[in-house]
């Protein structure tokens, strides 16, 4: 059963000092604490550990359901982002105008399976025309949102090699990348932290403003668009 407790709900005189939504909080999108605050409340005859005393305990966590502004938040309405939440999962931070897209990897593909989430890469496409074969970086500047499966949290490194990148892209990019791993090889690079642009990737490209802006690749497209590959 999922508790909301009231700010207005004078049924309980015994009132403490819990974290509430200042604003209405909708579900899957990770809770921004400037929609937070401390109120004290009724809280009747509730457990004390399902109640949040701190706003920095809840900034970030993600809403399970819609929360109403004035409800206090419980530990059972809410999780930490990458928790295995099926589809109340929390949605991917994809900028508007842009797609997110997965690239197969490897150790030796991957840099060695060094590539995080949040950092940025390099693609680099080797094509063979006609037996001359030529390597060109195709793009650059592609943010990681995601490394591995969602079981692997968006945060949390494997273990292991993680056998995909999540990188966020226009659907423009997507379809030459497509192209690119069904008739090219791929590898990756990973940019110095300190040559990070996150606001070349923060959407949307005026080139590329929507999924309804891609229009299709083909060989003529892509020898058109990278002519030192051909």
């Amino acid at each position: 059963m999922l508790v909301a407790l009231t700010a207005g709900n004078s049924q309980s005189v015994q009132t403490e000092s819990v974290v509430v939504a200042s604003k209405a909080l909708s579900p899957r999108i990770p809770i921004d604490a400037s929609n937070l605050e401390m109120k004290s409340i009724p809280i009747g005859g509730l457990p004390n550990e399902i109640l949040f005393h701190k706003v920095a305990d809840v900034a970030g966590m993600v809403p399970l359901v819609t929360i109403e502004a004035g409800h206090a938040i419980t530990t059972n309405i809410v999780a930490k982002q990458g928790a295995a939440l099926g589809s109340q999962a929390a949605f991917l931070p994809i900028p508007e105008g842009m797609v997110a897209y997965t690239l197969p990897t490897s150790e030796q593909q991957g840099v060695g399976g060094y590539i995080q989430p949040d950092d940025y890469i390099s693609v680099i496409a080797t094509v063979d025309a006609n037996g001359k074969v030529a390597s060109m970086t195709v793009f650059t500047n592609l943010h990681v949102i995601r490394v591995g499966p969602p079981a692997s949290g968006p945060n949390v490194p494997s273990t292991s090699t993680a056998s995909s990148l999540t990188v966020v892209v226009t659907q423009c990019q997507a379809e030459y990348l497509t192209w690119f791993l069904t008739n090219a090889a791929l590898k990756y690079s990973l940019e110095s932290y300190h040559d990070y642009s996150p606001t070349a990737t923060q959407g949307p490209d005026p080139k590329c403003a929507n999924v309804d802006a891609a229009k299709g690749v083909n060989l003529k497209s892509v020898q058109a668009a990278y002519p030192a590959l051909f």
